[in-house]
């Protein structure tokens, strides 16, 4: 991704971060928390959220950790943060979250940092040839045996048709990329590629898209 093009995407959340949750979050809810019951976040445990948003899944994530754990966000958007902050504040778990504004890949953290690292919605932002680059990011700052879960557009199945929603989802995305710059992409696959073991996957529809519901461990 060029710098004008990360600039103009971070404008864009900024600008939409107060009203982020009217937006999109109302019908992301469902799959996001799903993802989060599959990683099983355990006590004492420290993760990181790539494209932490409005929060939710930070204050979900802090109290699965408890205050024994911690919780690192980065995102994009200065405006995203400054939302986050007043909502893990208001939920009272800001003494175990950290966060974070970076464009990403790098990750700004230590080799093997991290029990659990998570995206929800977030990995079809990135350009598809940097998502590799994302993985292979996230492999290193994970511990060996740690944990990827993956919230993301996904592609049909084979011989199954694009509803007629992701079909001008995919036309928005390819003329008007900075309006509608998510993709459905197929997660599992590069998962696989960058080699981490798939312990689970899970299908859904949100508006008759499908989404994929995605747990992938490092190697021990």
């Amino acid at each position: 991704m060029s710098s004008t093009d990360e600039k103009l995407t971070k404008s864009f959340y900024d600008r939409i971060s107060h009203s982020y949750d009217l937006l999109a979050d109302s019908n992301e809810h469902v799959a996001r928390e799903k993802g989060l019951t599959a990683l099983g976040i355990d006590e004492g445990e420290k993760v990181l959220e790539i494209g932490y948003g409005t929060g939710h899944s930070l204050v979900a994530m802090a109290v699965a950790a408890g205050s024994t754990g911690l919780v690192y966000g980065v995102d994009i958007s200065d405006g995203m943060k400054k939302v986050s902050e007043k909502r893990v504040t208001e939920a009272g778990v800001a003494d175990r979250v950290k966060l974070s504004v970076a464009n990403t890949p790098p990750l700004p953290f230590k080799d093997h940092t991290f029990d659990v690292v998570s995206m929800s919605f977030t990995l079809e932002l990135f350009p598809l040839e940097i998502i590799p680059d994302v993985l292979q990011e996230i492999k290193r700052v994970l511990k060996p045996g740690g944990r990827l879960g993956v919230v993301s557009m996904a592609l049909p199945k084979e011989g199954e048709k694009d509803s007629f929603l992701e079909k001008t989802y995919k036309w928005m995305h390819q003329h008007f990329p900075h309006i509608v710059d998510c993709q459905p992409i197929n997660a599992a696959g590069f998962l696989n590629d960058a080699g981490f073991s798939i312990k689970e996957e899970i299908n859904l529809d949100i508006w008759t898209m499908p989404v994929a519901v995605l747990v992938g461990i490092t190697p021990e």
